[in-house]
């Protein structure tokens, strides 16, 4: 009998999307960070994607010095490969947005393909309290917010990142990103193995049908081969039924509380390891196992945990 597919699980400790106003289990300050990415580790996770937060307010931040908090705790105590963020919040310029990846020259970092609209303001309908003032002008705000990834900004950041050996989670939004990604497979900046992180159910881009989860991953398959690894990610309720429909059709998943903060109808998750362990449960019932992070850097060809700087 063969051995059971092995499936990568990212988990996205803390994004820039929610606020931390709407769950008190998300994290904030380094030292939750840390002890979130080591638990979403223990519980299955191969891969932990990171961003920070202002530890004294929750408001996103890439201050290379936040992350130099919790980063090396990571290391020190997991095997869990680490992948930072260059997207940090769509308020952000380009600049400031790649300097922990440029700084820490991580295994993975992420790496959106294309500006979009990027609306939050519909949380409103469903969150009317706040503990800090930026939080409500945010999401308030964001029906007239562009998510800038232009042409240029995604060389840059894929130019500059090269020389430290860095991968990408390369986010796609919507088909036309898949097309950007293969105008820079075409130019030479990236390399497969490549992780092709496809995203559902943002205002913005695409949505959470089947037909379009079937969409996507034809057309990646068709630009993309044997090239690339597939992995989906869907936003808040669907998480686990996206998550689920990837592990069906041979793809990896990604879960956690930047993407969705529940853990079923109208309950919050208490962590991010709980959504780990719940796809770990849809896993087991499809007979699959979560890769180890050994078995996540030989698929994605990484460099390995010692060749980071932090």
């Amino acid at each position: 009998m063969s051995s059971a597919r092995k499936v990568i699980i990212t988990c996205a400790v803390t994004g820039a999307i929610h606020t931390p106003s709407m769950s008190p289990h998300l994290p904030v300050t380094p030292d939750q960070i840390a002890d979130a990415a080591l638990g979403a580790a223990e519980a299955g996770a191969a891969i932990v994607h990171l961003h920070a937060r202002d530890p004294q307010d929750g408001r996103p931040t890439q201050d290379p010095a936040v992350f130099r908090e919790f980063l090396p705790r990571i290391k020190e105590r997991s095997d869990v490969v680490v992948n930072i963020t260059t997207g940090g919040a769509p308020t952000m310029a380009v600049q400031e947005r790649l300097q922990p990846a440029l700084q820490f020259a991580p295994e993975v970092a992420s790496l959106n393909m294309g500006s979009m609209n990027f609306g939050l303001y519909e949380m409103l309908n469903r969150h009317k309290e706040f503990r800090h003032a930026w939080e409500e002008p945010y999401l308030r705000n964001s029906d007239d917010l562009i998510f800038r990834n232009t042409f240029r900004d995604i060389a840059h950041i894929l130019e500059s990142c090269a020389a430290n050996g860095t991968r990408f989670e390369i986010e796609c939004y919507d088909t036309c990103h898949l097309y950007t990604a293969a105008h820079f497979v075409d130019r030479g900046l990236i390399k497969a193995p490549f992780l092709i992180q496809t995203v559902f159910g943002l205002r913005g881009g695409i949505g959470t049908h089947p037909e379009d989860v079937m969409h996507m991953r034809r057309t990646a398959d068709r630009l993309f081969g044997n090239d690339y690894v597939w992995s989906v990610l869907g936003a808040g309720r669907s998480q686990m039924p996206i998550a689920t429909m990837s592990a069906a059709m041979g793809g990896n998943v990604r879960v956690g509380l930047e993407d969705s903060l529940w853990d079923g109808p109208g309950q919050l998750a208490r962590s991010n390891a709980d959504q780990v362990r719940r796809i770990r449960t849809v896993m087991d019932a499809l007979s699959l196992q979560p890769a180890t992070p050994a078995e996540a850097r030989e698929m994605l060809a990484l460099k390995g945990q010692g060749n980071v700087r932090f």
